[in-house]
């Protein structure tokens, strides 16, 4: 027991350990609008553009979440925009602007120098690196992304399940968009210093995922997601530290392990329930407590 505690003697474990259960609840809330919208790939994808951010940031002396952070927004208001002209699919926008933003950065690197440590850190995550205020960082972004889907309830889950009818019915879709992926863009920021480009897209889908397979209730999936991202966070950040790996891929693998004993042993009735929950959230209409996705 004495040896399973002693990493908590030093105040950088306590504040990865800190940061990375608030990041893992924060990408498994965020990762249920993604997953549902069919968008799993704008995690990766973004996480990616504001890698251009970062380059361009540290190349200028700017402040990581400040310059990251503008840089993240301005890309997901441009995939958003591109997305609803519907010239194009949603997937090949996000391939476009994201792609080209990371090429960017790895330009910026290749021709006025690397900035060592910080380069490999935001590709891989540097989660022992982080400092107190790190953590109120994560913490308010966390705060700010569970205000929006609290106050934001109704409006976000119509466009989510029917855009169409929810335009129709007065929701404007284009500004419930545009505040998700904004809200999206702050959390891969908030959680790159944890798990860096490479590995938020599974953190976004992982939690989200499995919680799909445990319940077919909107309501109860946010809660099982939220708390699932937060145990993987967690135990995959004590993880590391006994095995001696990289926080971020063993956060993910945590994930990764509790989807597949969660596929295994939900096995049929797992997925007819995810079949279930898919039925009806095409004609989900609005009822007293919001949008009806189950009956």
């Amino acid at each position: 027991m004495s040896e399973l505690l002693r990493p908590f003697e030093f105040e950088f474990f306590r504040n990865g350990l800190m940061v990375a259960t608030v990041a893992g609840a924060l990408c498994g809330l965020i990762g249920v609008y993604v997953v549902l919208k069919g968008m799993s790939y704008i995690g990766h994808g973004l996480s990616h553009a504001i890698f251009g951010g970062f380059a361009a940031s540290a190349l200028l002396g700017v402040n990581f979440l400040l310059g990251a952070g503008v840089w993240g927004v301005a890309s997901a208001l441009m995939v958003n925009g591109v997305t609803r002209r519907r010239v194009i699919g949603a997937d090949a926008a996000i391939g476009v602007i994201t792609t080209a933003s990371f090429a960017l950065g790895l330009a910026l690197f290749a021709v006025f120098g690397r900035a060592g440590r910080s380069f490999d850190a935001a590709l891989f995550g540097s989660i022992l690196g982080v400092s107190t205020a790190d953590v109120w960082a994560v913490v308010a972004v966390a705060a700010v992304a569970a205000a929006v889907v609290f106050f934001a309830y109704r409006p976000l889950l119509f466009a989510t399940f029917d855009p169409d009818v929810a335009e129709v019915s007065g929701v404007s879709t284009s500004r419930i968009d545009a505040l998700l992926m904004l809200v999206l863009a702050l959390s891969i920021v908030a959680t790159m210093q944890v798990l860096g480009v490479t590995l938020i897209a599974a953190t976004l889908v992982i939690p989200a995922t499995v919680a799909r397979m445990l319940t077919n209730s909107f309501g109860r999936m946010l809660v099982l997601a939220t708390g699932i991202g937060a145990l993987c966070g967690f135990f995959g950040m004590n993880l590391s530290y006994h095995l001696d790996v990289q926080s971020g891929p063993t956060i993910v693998l945590v994930g990764a392990a509790l989807f597949a004993v969660v596929f295994a042993a939900t096995g049929v009735r797992g997925r007819r329930r995810v079949a279930h929950f898919d039925a009806h959230a095409a004609p989900a209409t609005l009822t007293a407590t919001g949008p009806a996705v189950h009956r």
